[in-house]
């Protein structure tokens, strides 16, 4: 079996990690071409991302943004609402976070949650789920009528393979803040959750605006696929890119205008 950049061996059937670089480097070279394309046409560009805990959103999030201007492409992971929001309608807290032309937004979890997570831990009403699976598609009705490029991706995972992955960022420092006390609930609502996404798709799932589930049991491959499906999809996106060219400098630098420069700090132990 071939050994990673690492050193480690991959496990059986998973995507081996210099391969996957390999393949995403490629990919973010389309993606940037997507960003110029929406840049020179002024299209918008919304993709949400939504999946059960420990699914891979983040990480596909990332490896989409990594590569692309901030300015351009913006991820929105909203907070719980607050007081004020909770008396707002639903889709409003949203609403300002939608992009203008040229731009990209990542939703690292959306609308949806009205969905999935506050259905299943109590957090709303059934007739606020109710409302909401109603009204969702009218919105994202909206949303293409008036020109957005929209894209609802679900990141499936089986529960053997959520558990591992609970289990891994338990033992690891650096990720102990992808567990909050939610997650610890959640985890024993497998079911529940499973629910709760059929009906979601049941009623959202719609032609203009449909839902694609990509599986992510294997974070790497999920993520070359959901991005190959995504620039598959988006219309034709070649615009000629421009050539940066530097002309000869007239002069040497001038010295700083007070006197000698500062000394760089000594390495880090």
């Amino acid at each position: 079996m071939k050994k990673s950049k690492s050193g480690k061996e991959p496990k059986p059937g998973k995507l081996d990690k210099g391969a996957y670089y390999e393949k995403l480097a490629a990919l973010q070279l389309e993606l940037n071409e997507v960003a110029r394309w929406l840049q020179h046409t002024g299209k918008r560009l919304v993709v949400v991302i939504e999946g059960r805990d420990t699914a891979g959103k983040g990480g596909v999030i990332s490896a989409m943004a990594e590569t692309l201007n901030p300015r351009q492409c913006r991820t929105v992971a909203l907070a719980k609402p607050s007081d004020q929001e909770k008396t707002q309608w639903y889709f409003q807290r949203y609403v300002p976070h939608l992009p203008g032309a040229g731009e990209i937004v990542l939703f690292d979890r959306s609308w949806y949650n009205r969905a999935g997570v506050e259905r299943v831990m109590g957090f709303c009403s059934k007739e606020e789920v109710k409302a909401f699976l109603k009204q969702a598609p009218v919105f994202e009705r909206m949303l293409v009528d008036d020109g957005v490029l929209l894209f609802k991706y679900w990141l499936t995972v089986d529960q053997a393979q959520q558990e591992e992955r609970f289990a891994e960022r338990a033992a690891d420092p650096l990720k102990h803040w992808k567990l909050s006390p939610i997650d610890v609930k959640a985890r024993e609502k497998y079911a529940e959750y499973g629910l709760a996404r059929d009906a979601m798709l049941e009623a959202t799932h719609k032609p203009r605006t449909p839902w694609t589930l990509v599986d992510f049991n294997d974070q790497r491959q999920g993520r070359l696929t959901l991005i190959r499906h995504l620039l598959d999809h988006i219309p034709d996106r070649h615009v000629p890119e421009s050539v940066v060219t530097f002309p000869p400098l007239e002069h040497a630098p001038l010295r700083e205008k007070f006197g000698a420069s500062p000394k760089p700090i000594a390495p880090a132990a």
